[in-house]
């Protein structure tokens, strides 16, 4: 068995403050949505991909490739915001298995209210602390990353 490549020293604290700005930025951002907008950054996310969306709708099986969760667990999120009628399901009309998933009038409502004390959040917690530089190389890098481990 060989050996693994282990981290050089660089590569190491870059791993570790990854991992911790990671953390405390979401950790920081889910925090603040709870406290202004009664929301988490999970349901934040589900909003957001939805408003952009054509028709502001998109099938599950499609807004599952967008988020990080397994298909279950954005079920479980939809079915929480069609319970606070933020969200709705509409059956597909050529596909009988397929499901829409459909923001609604109070969702648009939410996420126009959300949005505003998110950005300035993100700004606060993130972009604050980046360089403009270095915004192009980390873009290229984590979107790559992203796409590396998408399913």
């Amino acid at each position: 068995m060989t050996s693994p490549n282990w981290l050089s020293e660089d590569e190491q604290r870059l791993w570790r403050a990854f991992l911790s700005a990671s953390s405390g930025v979401a950790t920081a951002l889910d925090a603040e949505l709870k406290r202004s907008q009664d929301m988490t950054i999970d349901d934040y996310e589900v909003l957001v991909h939805l408003s952009e969306a054509e028709n502001q709708r998109l099938r599950m099986s499609d807004l599952s490739k967008h988020m990080v969760h397994s298909r279950s667990r954005l079920t479980q999120r939809v079915d929480r915001l069609e319970k606070r009628g933020l969200v709705c399901r509409e059956k597909v009309d050529i596909d009988a298995r397929g499901t829409w998933a459909v923001l609604t009038k109070a969702g648009n409502k939410a996420i126009e209210k959300a949005a505003p004390s998110h950005v300035e959040h993100a700004r606060r917690f993130f972009f604050d602390h980046v360089n403009s530089k270095d915004v192009s190389a980390m873009t290229r890098s984590l979107e790559k990353i992203a796409e590396e481990l998408r399913p």
